[in-house]
């Protein structure tokens, strides 16, 4: 039951995509208007596929939807060396980095196999492993048959940014943050720790970790919501980055309605 709920789960919301549920709606539309039966539901198929991958393909839709993701936990600030450390993140015994997915790519360095949002999460974690040298580094993210598994990708980015090989636990058997969450507990208990992970996931990450009785330091990494410095015309036309915006602020608040469905998230 348990590998069929994750699979309908992963189904569901991937035909729920702007990007996947315009292109539907614009294909049922055509197919409609060709087989010329139904001509005005196939136009107002057409319209609304349209429609939809505009407004979800606009930047500043893609903005709105996801910076209250992104600004609900504040990063951990640039700290000069010998500077102390804020209170919560220095009793941190552990860093925790959540998959972010890769590409089997052997020839590759581990860094270029990275995702952006996963190359995003490990600079961050690496960062914090030098100001907490004694936390050990949890990273985290199954793989396919006899590949590596995406936890000792994340493991080996970071250690050739310099953190030591001893430094890692690696953990391989969770395919979601729930799974994730079981999988940290195992390890950390009830031990503070730091968490690191997209900040648009962040909150979702939040909530699924602390229902499973851990105890974890918010630290967001992978912006991508940044307000500008200046006003640009681009920024209120159309782009590829408008649509990823919109498309992860509606995986992340769907991703927190079947939490919650599941009893996995408070309300």
């Amino acid at each position: 039951m348990g590998a069929f709920l994750f699979w309908l789960k992963k189904a569901v919301s991937y035909c729920l995509m702007p990007l996947q549920a315009s292109l539907a709606l614009l294909v049922l539309g055509a197919i409609l208007l060709l087989r010329g039966r139904h001509p005005r539901w196939g136009k107002l198929l057409i319209c609304l596929g349209v429609l939809l991958l505009l407004v979800c393909g606009h930047r500043q839709v893609g903005e709105r939807l996801l910076r209250p993701l992104e600004t609900q936990y504040l990063p951990v600030p640039e700290l000069a060396a010998g500077y102390p450390l804020p209170m919560e993140l220095a009793r941190c015994r552990y860093i925790v980095v959540l998959g972010g997915g890769h590409t089997d790519a052997g020839l590759l360095p581990a860094t270029s196999q990275l995702s952006a949002h996963a190359l995003g999460r490990i600079t961050e974690a690496v960062r914090l492993a030098r100001l907490l040298p004694e936390a050990k580094l949890i990273t985290s993210g199954p793989g396919l048959n006899d590949h590596p598994t995406h936890a000792q990708i994340l493991a080996r980015a970071a250690q050739s940014l310099g953190v030591a090989e001893s430094r890692f636990i690696l953990l391989d058997q969770g395919r979601d943050t729930t799974g994730e969450a079981v999988a940290v507990r195992g390890v950390v208990g009830d031990a503070p720790f730091a968490l690191v992970t997209s900040a648009w996931h962040m909150p979702r990450a939040m909530a699924l970790m602390r229902r499973a009785g851990l105890n974890p330091f918010p630290c967001p990494a992978d912006f991508i919501a940044i307000p500008p410095d200046r006003v640009r015309m681009e920024d209120w036309l159309w782009g590829i980055d408008g649509l990823e915006k919109t498309t992860w602020a509606i995986r992340e608040r769907l991703g927190m309605i079947w939490a919650r469905l599941r009893g996995h998230a408070a309300d």
